[in-house]
């Protein structure tokens, strides 16, 4: 008798209630460089999303540093872990600074949105864009690499935060690449807006 109430408050109990997860696979731009965890923006956004109306567990699977390779290499194991519905793929801005051939960049990519397919997750890819100063014909071929990706698997594109961050007086480091603390709100509430609607 108990097994069949239990089996009965199962059936009954709405989908709705059970939270999704959402893992957000990206480098210093969304570890929280150089601030506490909790200040990230994937962090901040959790309880904005859930604000909103969603269940959402938010994951920040992110790690300074990283390049689309490293990520790939570790994906596996995080895919395994927390059995994301949705990964935000936050990737490239690395391999840009360091030169490395689009094709390399595009091909990591790939192989990281077919892994998440293949666990069953949602892929959304965020547009990466790296300094003028490497050159137009480098810079163009990077970009481009977005905007393919999205169409060829047809997936979100979501736009670059740090084109807007750049534009806020004391919201970057002195490095000029990384967001500050103080910025992390807003990045939090822009994410949030942005990809509610793929949720």
């Amino acid at each position: 008798m108990m097994r069949i109430l239990a089996l009965l408050l199962l059936v009954m109990t709405p989908l709705s209630s059970v939270a999704a997860t959402l893992m957000v696979l990206g480098d210093s731009l969304s570890a929280g460089y150089q601030m506490r965890a909790e200040q990230s923006w994937p962090r901040l956004m959790e309880p904005m999303l859930n604000g909103n109306g969603l269940k959402i567990d938010v994951i920040n699977a992110s790690i300074s540093g990283d390049t689309t390779g490293n990520a790939l290499a570790r994906l596996p194991k995080l895919l395994k872990q927390h059995a994301p519905d949705y990964v935000i793929i936050e990737l490239g801005a690395n391999d840009g600074l360091r030169g490395f051939p689009p094709v390399t960049i595009e091909n990591n990519l790939k192989a990281i949105i077919d892994l998440i397919k293949d666990s069953g997750g949602e892929p959304m890819l965020m547009q990466i864009r790296i300094p003028p100063n490497y050159g137009k014909r480098y810079t163009s071929q990077f970009e481009a690499i977005y905007p393919k990706l999205s169409k060829d698997y047809a997936l979100p594109l979501l736009p670059f935060f740090l084109e807007q961050v750049i534009l806020r007086d004391g919201w970057m480091m002195d490095d000029g690449l990384h967001p500050r603390a103080n910025a992390q709100p807003w990045i939090a509430e822009f994410m949030s807006d942005t990809i509610t609607p793929f949720l």
